[in-house]
């Protein structure tokens, strides 16, 4: 951040190429500064959003009271990472070796919480922050004002709503804290009522907004790699081993996707009473469920919701530093968060010389737009790379996937010629912010893809590549304002096809992290059935 505002923001695994590294972030700190222009010496402060202190008394109680069934290396771990806080140390005084700048250790909720509100549009909003858990916290509810923040409750350790969401996901056959996003995209395939009952009382909400579960389902309290209990084995039958997926696994996903969502409608309500605000400010690793938000714009009361573009632990960095900035030091707010392209870019030059050096078969355009939407009107799916990189798990029209939504057949081709994942995830459309209205019924804008909403009725059999079993979509909103050559794509598009609708995934295949750079998009590019990469102004095809 400079001068209140964020300069450039990476994530380490785009760089390291391990998706959901836990690995110090030494890379990202190194291009972040290069790319800001910056050396240590420019830096005044540092903002880390987690702070060993917090809580520690609960922590060591219930490790000592748990003792007998925990991993003895939990127990002397204290629920703190000491290996992580020792490469923060070595890497600092590296950095720094003589004079240094001042550390503030950021509790992890308010790094998620206040820190999301300080960089959204609202003066005053509830907040709600819900994870698996910070140093203990496993939740937040509060209101934002200005620079301030008040915290109403928190819940804690072992009472997680993302733990209780994790244990489906691994029931589900699928990795806990990996790949949520599944479970929730194999939730509409299923009855959430044959498990409704079951599920619904293994999680609750009291009046003050305190989150408890029922233990005896979980093992997750105590650090297992199993996160379900036999007593869960035996409410859900099996789990999934192999490939083919039951009744029971699809109907488990829809039951926890379900009350998922009322609980976070539950904690709505009580922050809508309690605040008194309009607006509301969803944060954590449970934010990443669009369907959940999607429910809360449309059920909860508020005129609108503002979430993060990176809502989970990434975005956390962010919110470190803005709440040492405007809160801790008592600076103005003078930014906004509403650009998720704060990433590397690379120019015409560089690319060219890249094309040039590994000898492709490109072409340069001067209207690479007009050029990209006619193949994607005749049916081909483009890597598409462009300006900065987008910040979050969401592509969001700069290191896409494209293709063109009215084909019945473009979804399972992608899945299976270039993503090489399951056949029943749903893809995201992306549409000029004007034309949103025309195909799907949301209240308000959706622009960093994290709203679930309808597509309406009318138009799903239009847009059958991007039309979820239940009728839904992840919708993408596009500005002009914020990317200009992507809002130009989808308007040359519909001018050819009457639709100014993309199927939008990120440039990526299943298990690693959305490409970076040229050379990940060319590795990508070559190791798929993508039939075409534009970057900058060029052209590549395989022939």
């Amino acid at each position: 951040m400079v001068d209140g505002k964020i300069a450039v923001a990476i994530e380490e695994e785009r760089l390291t190429r391990e998706k959901h590294t836990s690995a110090f972030p030494q890379r990202a700190v190194e291009r972040c500064l290069s790319v800001a222009g910056l050396n240590p010496r420019d830096i005044d402060a540092v903002a880390v959003s987690i702070n060993p202190s917090e809580n520690r008394a609960k922590k060591a109680f219930y490790m000592l009271a748990h003792a007998p069934s925990i991993p003895p290396f939990r127990v002397i771990e204290v629920g703190i990472g000491v290996i992580k806080g020792s490469d923060f140390g070595n890497w600092y005084h590296t950095m720094w070796p003589k004079k240094a700048p001042k550390v503030y250790s950021v509790p992890h909720h308010v790094a998620h919480a206040a820190g999301t509100f300080l960089v959204s549009p609202y003066e005053d909003a509830a907040i709600m922050s819900i994870d698996g858990s910070g140093e203990w916290a496993t939740s937040f509810l509060g209101q934002g004002n200005g620079s301030q923040v008040t915290c109403f409750s928190e819940s804690f350790f072992p009472n997680s709503l993302g733990f209780f969401y994790e244990a489906a996901t691994q029931f589900c056959g699928f990795r806990p804290n990996y790949d949520e996003g599944k479970t929730m995209g194999l939730a509409p395939f299923g009855d959430p009522e044959v498990y409704r009952k079951t599920v619904d009382r293994m999680a609750t909400v009291d009046a003050k907004g305190t989150i408890r579960i029922d233990l005896s389902y979980f093992k997750y309290q105590f650090w297992h790699s199993q996160r379900c209990s036999p007593k869960f084995i035996a409410a859900f039958g099996s789990p999934r081993t192999g490939k083919e997926f039951e009744t029971n696994h699809k109907n488990v996903a829809a039951a926890f996707q379900k009350v998922l969502e009322e609980r976070a409608l539950n904690l709505c309500a009580i922050l809508r009473k309690r605040s008194k605000s309009r607006h509301l400010i969803i944060a954590g690793g449970v934010a990443l469920n669009s369907v959940m938000n999607g429910r809360i714009l449309r059920e909860a009361g508020f005129d609108d919701i503002y979430v993060m573009p990176a809502a989970g632990d990434n975005g956390t960095a962010i919110g470190a530093a803005f709440h040492v900035y405007n809160t801790v030091l008592n600076q103005p707010r003078v930014f906004v968060h509403d650009n998720p392209f704060l990433g590397t870019s690379y120019s015409d030059e560089y690319v060219g010389k890249l094309i040039s050096d590994c000898k492709l078969s490109a072409r340069r355009h001067d209207d690479i737009s007009s050029v990209a939407a006619r193949m994607l009107a005749d049916g081909r799916i483009l890597g598409w790379f462009q300006g900065r990189m987008e910040i979050g798990p969401r592509a969001l029209g700069n290191r896409s996937i494209l293709a063109n939504p009215t084909l019945r057949s473009m979804k399972d081709k992608i899945n299976a010629e270039v993503k090489h994942r399951e056949a029943f995830r749903p893809f995201a459309p992306s549409v000029p912010v004007e034309a949103k209205d025309t195909y799907f019924d949301i209240i308000g804008e959706s622009p960093v893809m994290l709203k679930v909403c309808p597509v309406k009725p009318q138009m799903r059999d239009l847009l059958p590549a991007i039309t979820h079993v239940d009728g839904s979509a992840r919708l993408h909103t596009v500005s002009k304002a914020i990317n200009p050559i992507f809002h130009n794509l989808l308007e040359g598009f519909g001018a050819l096809t009457g639709t100014p609708v993309l199927l939008n995934t990120s440039f990526n295949i299943q298990g690693e992290p959305i490409v970076e750079s040229p050379e990940d998009a060319i590795r990508c590019f070559f190791s798929t059935g993508l039939d075409a990469l534009v970057m900058g102004s060029f052209l590549i095809t395989k022939y």
